[in-house]
């Protein structure tokens, strides 16, 4: 008989697409290479262990400048494509819940964690991690198997860096479980949940940490 207090995982491996390491959309922050072996490890581990791992794809027109059928930025990495898989999702959203059927299909197996890990950070993780988390799914975060690219537009310029930390900070304040792969594959042999978080507790911690340091 399962244990009721083990969360019951899977993870979902998310745009792991050549556009991030040779195409339009490089990840700089962590470096793809490092993120890249992460991910790899995150589904060996999960493999291992008996967690069905989703790999989820993002589709595009043949006309479209990112993402195109057919072409090699579109295609899965080969970190991803040549590695075990319970499940492909293929989408045209950013989460990987709009249109698709990731959400029956894990309520079909019971599913009541979900592990992210992919790309991007702040674009179809994010969409992602709140989509479970307003579905009543617990939520883990591979914070070093996934990147970030720099953005410049009318509301202002950060860096590749600037938006993973930011955005992995905002996870941990509610939505999921922010971690290291090697982290979350402890917790996966042990059977035990990794700590999480609230809004107010994070904003609690900011304000003794700026009043220290007045």
């Amino acid at each position: 008989m399962a244990n009721p207090s083990i969360p019951r995982r899977a993870l979902v491996v998310v745009d792991v697409q050549n556009e991030y390491e040779t195409g339009g959309l490089r990840i700089e922050y962590p470096p793809v290479a490092e993120s890249l072996d992460n991910i790899g490890r995150a589904m060996d581990a999960a493999h291992a262990a008996g967690i069905p791992v989703i790999v989820v794809q993002q589709m595009a027109p043949a006309s479209a400048p990112l993402f195109a059928a057919g072409s090699r930025g579109g295609a899965l990495h080969e970190v991803v494509a040549g590695r075990p898989r319970d499940h492909h999702v293929p989408k045209t959203l950013p989460s990987a819940f709009a249109g698709t059927d990731l959400a029956e299909w894990l309520a079909a197996r019971g599913i009541d964690t979900l592990a992210v890990a992919g790309y991007m950070t702040h674009n179809c993780n994010d969409t992602t991690i709140k989509h479970a988390f307003d579905r009543g799914l617990q939520v883990e975060f591979l914070h070093d198997a996934s990147g970030s690219v720099p953005y410049a537009n009318r509301a202002g310029v950060a860096t590749a860096e600037e938006i993973h930390r930011v955005f992995a900070v905002v996870e941990q304040s509610r939505y999921a479980a922010v971690m290291r792969t090697q982290e979350w594959i402890g917790h996966l042999a042990l059977g035990t949940v990794p700590e999480r978080d609230t809004i107010h507790a994070s904003h609690q911690r900011a304000l003794a940490a700026r009043a220290r340091a007045a």
